[in-house]
């Protein structure tokens, strides 16, 4: 079984990395580049960055950004937000990405996951999936979980599976900025019911949570932001108490 792997989150906006509360009292945290590369130093084992910059100029500040990551990170690095089209996606892959990441034209789109698989395989196609529970039933949001729709969570993670997904980056909008942790039991059963990767996404407070999703929650991945941003602990000090639990990660 591969290693678990631990994955920093940067939210970029116009090429800087910032923090903030589902996207508001935005505060500049650095250099996304020279973030990322610290990170990368730490020992991540690949860096998620999310374009958070809805303007045209900020696409081509992203763009830009993109290609100064892949000269200077040596780790896979995933980008996404507002990718929309093949072509959205082929511009990012040109510049340098290792992979893509789509959420809300997936759920409007479905074969866009297809489409962009198809050109580039699976293993470039990352599917974020955010979800509510409903009456006790996950249910699919989209717009940051701004927007209810109807699919329920784990047909749709099925169906971009079938689809070309290559991995699923799960988000809990119940639990996301909470930092209280995940809801491991859904992390399991999803884990249990796809043959791809599954990133558990948002909740993470301290070691405890992180070390919880990728025993008892089976996640290949714990993805984090503010825990790294903010000095609270390295990904070193992460990793190594990680390992002291037991848990197989590479330090």
């Amino acid at each position: 079984m591969p290693a678990k792997r631990i994955i920093p989150c940067l939210d970029v906006k116009e090429g800087r990395t910032v923090k903030g509360v589902n996207f508001e009292g935005l505060v500049d945290v650095g250099d996304a580049v020279e973030l990322g590369a610290r990170y990368a130093l730490e020992g991540a084992d690949e860096l998620v960055y999310l374009d958070i910059s809805a303007s045209r100029e900020g696409r081509n500040t992203f763009t830009r950004l993109v290609e100064r990551i892949a000269d200077r990170i040596n780790i896979p690095f995933t980008v996404g937000g507002g990718i929309a089209t093949i072509d959205d996606a082929a511009r990012l892959l040109d510049a340098g990405a290792d992979k893509i990441t789509v959420n809300s034209a997936a759920v409007a789109n479905p074969q866009l996951v297809s489409d962009i698989a198809a050109r580039y395989g699976s293993q470039f196609v990352v599917v974020a999936v955010d979800a509510k529970q409903i009456d006790g039933v996950w249910r699919i949001t989209t717009h940051g979980g701004s927007k209810l729709t109807e699919r329920e969570l784990f047909e749709w993670v099925v169906e971009v599976e079938s689809s070309g997904a290559g991995e699923i980056m799960f988000t809990s909008m119940d639990h996301d900025g909470t930092r209280s942790g995940y809801p491991c039991d859904t992390f399991a059963r999803m884990a249990d019911t796809l043959g791809i990767p599954v990133i558990a996404s948002g909740g993470a407070g301290c070691v405890a949570d992180i070390a919880q999703v990728l025993s008892v929650g089976k996640a290949d991945a714990a993805l984090a932001a503010s825990i790294f941003h903010y000095g609270e602990i390295s990904i070193s000090q992460l990793k190594r108490q990680l390992s002291e639990q037991g848990i197989d990660v590479r330090l």
